[in-house]
């Protein structure tokens, strides 16, 4: 049999417990003074941004931080069309992460039913360094299932030899089959990663999923 070209494609996936979570919280106070709109937000944030100062000092906290204050205006109608007077509406952002989901739910515990605390979503994530590195693992074991279904579809047209001539993102690989010989380093792409994390608002962490894809054109002799 002469040679055949194979595509195919390849997929693997990891999944992994959560090493950091960071929560959003918002500080807000509205009223039809600015002054006293602004100073009141100011007085609420503050006892939000002390306690997660100590808890980053006690080390049950990793890392906060906080937005500059914005205010804004907006007159409102009332019932008959007239325009009223301006409503002043005053916000402070704060952000904090932590290691353990159990720390992080007594701070939000502590703190959501203060006055003018929102309690907004909670990020589920992994550090640089592990996300760098089961990426890179992620998408060693999809090239490698790339090759063992060529190798599989060679076999079963009696073929011995794979070669590969051309690796890419999904939808990337070109529309002329490259001629035998091309380098493997002369791929027009790599691999697509996509990760799945936990839905916001839930304190109990769920698996971070990591999933890689790529397609793959072999020679096969």
């Amino acid at each position: 049999m002469s040679d055949v070209t194979v595509t195919v494609r390849g997929e693997h996936e990891a999944r992994l417990a959560p090493e950091r979570a960071t929560a959003h919280v918002g500080v807000r106070a509205e009223g039809p003074d600015r002054a006293a709109v602004v100073d009141h937000v100011m007085r609420l944030a503050e006892p939000v941004r002390t306690s997660i100062v100590g808890r980053v000092e006690a080390g049950s906290a990793l890392d906060w931080s906080s937005t500059r204050l914005s205010v804004r205006a907006e007159r409102p109608w009332n019932a008959d069309g007239k325009r009223l007077a301006p409503v002043y509406y005053a916000s402070i952002d704060v952000t904090a992460t932590f290691a353990e989901a159990s720390e992080l739910s007594v701070w939000i515990s502590d703190i959501s039913a203060w006055d003018g605390v929102e309690v907004g979503g909670v990020d589920w994530h992994l550090t640089p360094e592990t996300r760098v590195r089961v990426e890179r693992e992620v998408a060693t074991q999809a090239v490698h299932v790339a090759v063992t279904r060529a190798e599989a579809y060679a076999a079963a047209l009696g073929l011995a030899d794979v070669a590969p001539l051309e690796i890419a993102d999904t939808g990337l690989l070109s529309t002329t089959v490259p001629t035998p010989g091309t380098p493997l380093g002369k791929a027009r792409g790599a691999v697509a990663f996509a990760a799945d994390t936990a839905p916001a608002m839930e304190y109990e962490p769920q698996d971070i999923v990591l999933t890689a894809t790529v397609e793959a054109r072999f020679l096969a002799r």
